[in-house]
């Protein structure tokens, strides 16, 4: 009886023993995974370089009179705010001397704000300005147009023409230089508006259709009209029949427009023109919101 007794406990006691060490390496097992996965957390929570993209959307915003066509300039402006950043930041300063004064007297001629950036375009705001095809000042405007608006000016002195020298005798009173009121901003300003009022009339306030006939007369933008073959063509229909002085003069226009309108986040490299891709380094645990928002502004 005592022997089976103690058979009985020697059985009972080894079960017990492969259940205990079942028991004890399961534990094991389980409390290794455990450990290896917090590792393993452990190690990304102290990881620096947390990095991920996010996408942000086009944020350029087009002046309400140059809407309608953007697909049409938007590769043109990017290229021209990359490889002429230095222009645009020097120009962009040199207008506010210059720019509230034009609008002014757009305003009275009731024409849109946006054609004060011809005064860029044409002189570079340098009164003293004269192209190699004659035209003087401000506004760059030619002696036939001077006189058609009334201005006072010196005629251009055409090559092969022999100028008169004038001896000043002794006593005699020296007589001041002639006026040309191409190199006075307030004159030179009015006549350009009246001229472009008159072409608003001419062109059915059509605006780009407008700059393009400051560029080269509206003469060529009536002929261009006349080979589309439309009732009412636009300056993207009537753009491969001009000039290509003044296809870029426009695209020029267009530009300056925009990035005067969106300077701020030009100046601050933040200006979008398509939804761009962006890696961040999100080691402070911001949200895709924050960051994206910490860019924008």
């Amino acid at each position: 009886m005592i022997k089976q007794n103690l058979k009985r406990f020697t059985v009972s006691k080894s079960v017990w023993i492969l259940f205990f060490s079942a028991a004890l390496g399961s534990f094991t097992k389980v409390y290794s995974q455990a450990d290896t996965s917090k590792k393993v957390l452990l190690a990304a929570a102290n990881t620096k370089d947390i990095s991920g993209f996010i996408t942000l959307d086009a944020n350029v915003v087009f002046p309400e009179v140059l809407t309608g066509n953007e697909d049409e300039t938007l590769e043109y402006i990017e290229k021209f705010a990359t490889n002429r950043r230095a222009y645009l930041i020097r120009t962009f300063t040199r207008s506010k001397q210059y720019f509230p004064k034009v609008s002014t007297v757009l305003t009275k001629h009731n024409l849109p704000h946006e054609l004060k950036v011809l005064l860029a375009l044409e002189s570079a705001f340098n009164g003293n300005a004269v192209s190699k095809a004659g035209a003087v000042g401000y506004w760059q405007i030619m002696d036939e147009v001077a006189r058609e608006y009334g201005m006072k000016y010196v005629p251009r002195q055409r090559s092969g023409s022999k100028s008169k020298k004038t001896v000043a005798k002794k006593g005699a009173t020296k007589t001041s230089p002639a006026r040309d009121d191409r190199k006075n901003f307030n004159k030179s300003t009015y006549a350009a508006a009246r001229y472009l009022k008159d072409r608003s009339k001419n062109l059915d306030n059509n605006l780009l259709l407008m700059v393009a006939s400051y560029n080269c007369g509206v003469g060529n933008v009536w002929e261009a009209m006349k080979k589309t073959g439309k009732v009412e063509p636009d300056f993207w229909d009537i753009k491969k029949f001009l000039p290509a002085e003044t296809q870029a003069y426009v695209m020029n226009f267009i530009t300056l427009n925009v990035i005067f309108h969106n300077y701020k986040k030009f100046e601050s490299n933040t200006l979008l023109f398509t939804p761009a891709k962006i890696k961040v380094d999100n080691t402070e645990g911001d949200t895709v919101e924050e960051t994206a928002s910490s860019i924008y502004n």
